[in-house]
This record gives structure tokens, sequence and C-alpha cells, in this order.
């Protein structure tokens, strides 16, 4: 892929960012999670989102679901451990709300954390992945 396909991306300073593209917002209980723009991006628009079950445990650095765009799919790896609270029932009608807004009314499933630190990268850190 074109390198300028990763220039002048959203990367919100008060996310945490998994090397697998997915963020997590652990200001909130329970914590979101999402795809970055950057994975949107790459994915291409989306078409398709199988959602988890809600109460279903995700283990990091499992499979939690799968996205499905017109070039391929792609699972979304989770990059933390817990019990999912809510999925994004919007997604089921239109998945492509991840492409236009990744950061929040994109935003796929919130999770129950476990209590063990999760390892995730800084804003700055990722932004340093994906040059």
């Amino acid at each position: 892929m074109a390198d300028n396909s990763k220039l002048n991306l959203d990367v919100p300073r008060h996310l945490w960012y998994s090397q697998e593209h997915v963020w997590v917002d652990d200001s909130v209980e329970p914590a979101v999670l999402g795809i970055t723009e950057y994975a949107a991006d790459q994915l291409g628009e989306l078409v398709f989102v199988d959602l988890p079950a809600v109460g279903s445990r995700v283990e990091a650095g499992d499979e939690m679901l799968e996205l499905e765009s017109a070039k391929s799919v792609e699972p979304m790896i989770s990059p933390v451990s817990g019990t999912v609270r809510y999925v994004n029932s919007a997604l089921e009608d239109d998945a492509s709300i991840v492409n236009d807004d990744p950061y929040g009314e994109g935003w796929i499933v919130k999770i129950e954390l476990d209590d063990e630190e999760p390892e995730l990268l800084a804003a700055e850190q990722y932004e340093d992945l994906i040059k």
C-alpha cells in the first residue's frame, strides 16, 4: 500500500491503541473499543460486522469478531480481556458507520475489563507504528 494513505489520519490522544489497530477508551466503564481510522481506511468500506454476543468473554489476543469489507474479511483482535456488556447494534444495519466515524458513532463493543493491565500503545507510539 502507498504510504500516502497513512498521512493525516486522526489518532485521538485520550485513547489507547493495539498493534492490531484497535482503540480502547478505558476512561469510561465499561471500556469502549473500536478500530482505528487507519484500519478502517485499509479495510475499505465495511459491509458487515459480526458482533459478539453480549455477556461473552474475550481474552486479550483472541479474535473477537470479524469485519467484512468489499475487499476482505479481517478479524478484530481484542487487546483486552473482559466481558462484552454492549455491542453497537446500529452496525447491523449500516457497518459503514465505522468508516465514517471510527472514534465516535462507529464504536464496536463495550467491555467490562478484567483487572489486569493490557499492553497498549499511547497515541504517539501508535502514530510511529502506522508511519
